[in-house]
């Protein structure tokens, strides 16, 4: 199931979103404010946020601005939600880094819907990326399988695991549902990953495991 992350200080909307979103089989997680989802989020980033734009001790715009400095949020579709209407708004919020921007009031089916379309937009460039490495051509020695790279990643096993499966485009969820951790610990594993690859986000890396030729292994049907 897909994780989304609710931030809004109007608690009685912040829960009628929780309510719709989970009937609809989403996990949800909600914060009042940018500071309390900030922590939230660097805890364990969910597949999409939605925020609010005025709000206390840290707007959206902040909290948006920050998300995408980090890593893991890079990738991380997001949606602004307000009462902020205007064409100024509107361009601020695309230019600070949201993927889309709804005016509040607005109709349930219709937040459901931007949020669907982010999600199978992001399914998309995941699966686009997967499919480019897997056509390219690694250099390879005769006694190397096709799915080992000639020159050896410098991570441990649990971080070589983490490595093939961030490449594919599993988000930290996924990635600990099938690897059996938690998803925080996955973020570790990344961050590890990333700083000794020297490296500063997702994005970078699977363009560093494409033109090194590193390509996913191919999954044996039981």
């Amino acid at each position: 199931m897909k994780k989304v992350l609710i931030v809004d200080d109007d608690a009685v909307l912040r829960t009628a979103m929780s309510r719709y979103l989970q009937n609809r089989g989403y996990v949800v997680q909600d914060a009042e404010s940018g500071v309390e989802a900030l922590a939230m989020f660097e805890q364990d980033p969910p597949d999409l946020v939605v925020s609010d734009v005025m709000m206390p001790e840290m707007d959206g715009y902040e909290f948006c601005r920050r998300i995408r400095a980090t890593r893991s949020g890079q990738l991380v579709p997001f949606i602004f939600l307000s009462s902020r209407g205007e064409l100024n708004d509107r361009v601020l919020g695309h230019r600070i880094g949201a993927d889309d921007y709804l005016v509040k009031p607005f109709e349930p089916k219709e937040l459901l819907a931007k949020i669907e379309a982010q999600l199978e937009r992001s399914r998309r460039v995941n699966s686009e990326i997967v499919r480019l490495m897997q056509q390219s051509t690694p250099v390879e020695s005769p006694q190397t399988p096709a799915a080992a790279p000639v020159e050896r990643l410098p991570l441990t096993p649990a971080e070589e695991k983490v490595f093939w499966e961030v490449i594919q485009g599993y988000t930290n969820k996924q990635i600990g549902d099938r690897l059996f951790v938690s998803p925080r610990t996955v973020q570790t594993h990344l961050s590890n990953i990333l700083s000794k690859l020297e490296l500063e986000n997702r994005s970078q890396l699977i363009r560093f495991a494409f033109e090194h030729g590193y390509r996913p292994p191919t999954e044996t049907t039981e």
